[in-house]
């Protein structure tokens, strides 16, 4: 074999390599993801999955680092009680995040549940 061929399959084993390890990376970090839904699936209730999921979405870096530290605060057992989405955001509005919400008003009537749009078209429309 001349060199030409020899360093052409060293660069070959070697981005294989490379390869080898992004993946084992990445795999590592979705686990670590899988193992953070997790403990946070045994914490947040009611709606704090939705506070966590318009942070996530809104303020990216900033919820991460939130649930980053939630989850270590979890694991320490410094955090023992379940967390609420009006604890979660109130967590966020301390630290500065303005978290938006989407709001919904929703009326029983009659035993039918109204939106607050359908409530005052019905009384508009009279």
């Amino acid at each position: 074999m001349s060199d030409r061929e020899l360093e052409a399959l060293r660069q070959k084993k070697l981005m294989e390599l490379k390869r080898l390890i992004q993946k084992r990376e990445k795999e590592k970090t979705e686990e670590k993801r899988v193992d953070a839904q997790q403990i946070l699936d045994r914490f947040l209730v009611g709606r704090a999955w939705e506070v966590l999921n318009a942070a996530r979405a809104q303020y990216p870096q900033a919820a991460r680092y939130v649930e980053n530290a939630l989850v270590k605060l979890i694991t320490e057992g410094r955090i023992r009680k379940r967390i609420s989405g009006e604890e979660l955001y109130g967590l966020f509005r301390r630290l500065g995040v303005r978290v938006r919400l989407k709001t919904r008003i929703k009326i029983l009537e009659h035993g039918k549940l109204k939106s607050l749009e359908e409530k005052i078209r019905e009384q508009t429309s009279w």
